[in-house]
């Protein structure tokens, strides 16, 4: 992963948010691998996908989802709109940040094809702005 040991000026370890599609290979520095979609991804076996967790909480409603249709022109006003039903589960962002700052850190794992406008990307950006880690643009797999 390209943010991989990332070290704060103390020695401690940086919280680490790293995004990934479910079809990518499994990777043994992957971290603790998440899962963010509602439905579980066409094609792929639990035992392929290795997933630690899948938290279709930190989903879109299905009615944003069905709403943004993955349509380009719309990336701006879903990111703000599943930010806003992200910031209303306070559970699931704890849970994500509490991953993040973990030794391993977090992949959020997503099914979508567009891997630049997602709410795996999404999600990555509002909890990075949480812990002050930049713009969190990172994928796992990126050296």
């Amino acid at each position: 992963m390209r943010d991989a040991a990332a070290t704060a000026g103390d020695g401690e370890a940086m919280p680490r948010i790293a995004i990934k599609r479910v079809y990518d290979p499994v990777d043994r520095n992957d971290g603790v691998r998440v899962l963010v979609d509602r439905l579980w991804p066409r094609g792929i076996s639990k035992e392929a996908l290795k997933a630690d967790h899948w938290l279709r909480e930190a989903a879109p409603s299905d009615e944003l989802r069905r709403w943004f249709n993955h349509d380009p022109e719309r990336w701006e006003a879903f990111r703000q709109r599943y930010v806003d039903e992200v910031r209303a589960k306070p559970e699931v962002v704890d849970f994500l940040l509490e991953l993040a700052r973990g030794e391993r850190g977090v992949v959020l794992l997503f099914s979508a094809r567009d891997p630049h406008c997602n709410q795996a990307v999404a999600l990555q950006r509002y909890l990075s702005s949480l812990i002050g880690d930049g713009d969190g643009a990172s994928r796992a797999g990126d050296r």
